[in-house]
């Protein structure tokens, strides 16, 4: 009886490692680009996405409004690098108005954050509070840096950016590490 109950619960461990092991893989095998894009587009239906090459030739075009940049990472990564002119409010701010004096609720925003879910949760936050031109980077400062476009830290130009963790990461290139 001892020994067909130590089966039986060796057996249950063993079937919910298998789980584990195989959800561990699904998670890293959905880590692409497509994945990742398609999830933040279902999670936050809601949210305007602009990609990379809509806000490069926004930010290149002078003859175009302003737009405010928000860089909604934590302010170590942001300290790394960040596209030139972001303020820097972290998604989980209790009170992301506070940072925002002078912004108008008609003012052009765009969000960023490493690849695009804590963005899209700040992009949602900024347009309960009112803001109604708010867009998340689509891909973020991850597939920014990805495309060789500008970084600074501070005023200087930068080469680098926070990869946030190692299974995140992965979708920064290595070169920018």
């Amino acid at each position: 009886m001892k020994n067909s109950r130590y089966f039986i619960f060796t057996a249950i461990l063993a079937v919910a490692g298998m789980g584990t092991i195989t959800e561990c893989s699904h998670s890293q095998e959905a880590l692409t680009w497509p994945n990742v894009i398609r999830d933040i587009r279902n999670k936050y239906p809601d949210v305007k996405q602009l990609r990379t090459d809509e806000l490069h030739s926004w930010l290149s075009n002078s003859g175009i409004e302003p737009i405010i940049l928000i860089d909604a990472r934590a302010k170590k990564e942001f300290q790394i690098s960040h596209i030139s002119g972001a303020k820097n409010i972290p998604y989980n701010s209790k009170n992301p108005l506070k940072y925002l004096a002078n912004i108008k609720p008609d003012d052009s925003l765009v969000v960023y954050c490493s690849v695009g879910y804590r963005s899209s949760i700040l992009a949602r936050k900024l347009w309960t509070l009112g803001f109604k031109e708010v867009h998340n980077l689509e891909g973020s400062i991850f597939k920014w840096a990805n495309e060789g476009r500008p970084l600074v830290q501070g005023q200087t130009i930068a080469h680098k950016v926070h990869p946030y963790n190692s299974r995140w990461g992965n979708l920064l290139k290595k070169e920018y590490h």
